[in-house]
């Protein structure tokens, strides 16, 4: 299921279904389904007219759903686009964790571990970027019920890049010099806005040629000493 989104200034995207970041068992199946729908819904919707112009019937009439299946998932509009929130972040954090130890498997250095993940990130935004819209545009929104929730799902994402760069400053790989979280932030937020900016105003670029543009800046940011 896709739909086309159009916000003013910007040409159209797709929203494509967010998968679940983890597999329901038995009678659980049916409900994380409904809750797919939902999620969609809301985020076309929202993504069309913003959250205030947004209301639960028109949620349940884009899922196809009754307005009090809206109600049996999610209290109110305002725990379902928290829950989006959730949701949409957990997915990231998990594509860049799984990057991040598949190089390890692959036995990669840590700066290709953050290679990998800068792909994996841009894999992401190609695929829902209607949700990485509405994340990067609520970041900047201070005064919203869901703040606290957005901050720590943040985090999610921003400590599995913490992670990789603490292990190559423990092994010598990266510069010990490094401020860790800063240099997260800097690296998740630099995806996140090459990538909303690939996709408004550069769409012609593959994601192939946008990833070779970032992974040149990465191995000129933060290699270490000795790697060529």
């Amino acid at each position: 299921m896709s739909a086309a989104v159009t916000s003013a200034g910007t040409a159209p995207v797709t929203i494509r279904a967010m998968e679940s970041s983890s597999t329901a068992p038995g009678g659980s199946t049916r409900r994380e389904a409904t809750r797919q729908k939902l999620y969609e819904a809301a985020v076309t919707l929202i993504a069309e007219q913003g959250f205030s112009a947004t209301t639960v019937d028109e949620i349940a009439e884009r899922a196809g759903v009754a307005k009090g299946t809206v109600y049996y998932n999610f209290a109110s509009k305002s725990v379902l686009f928290e829950e989006l929130l959730r949701h949409g972040v957990g997915l990231l954090a998990a594509s860049l964790r799984e990057a991040a130890e598949k190089t390890a498997r692959d036995g990669g250095s840590k700066v290709d571990a953050l290679d990998a993940m800068v792909r994996a990130g841009l894999v992401f935004i190609d695929r829902y970027p209607a949700f990485t819209q509405l994340y990067v545009a609520e970041m900047w929104r201070t005064n919203r019920a869901w703040q606290s929730t957005l901050m720590v799902v943040r985090q999610q994402a921003v400590a599995v890049v913490e992670d990789v760069l603490r292990e190559g400053v423990e092994g010598g790989e990266f510069s010990d010099e490094i401020d860790v979280p800063l240099t997260a932030s800097a690296l998740v937020g630099m995806v996140l806005v090459a990538a909303l900016d690939w996709q408004s105003f550069q769409p012609e670029r593959s994601l192939d040629d946008v990833h070779a543009a970032l992974s040149r800046l990465l191995q000129g940011r933060v290699s270490g000493p000795g790697r060529g």
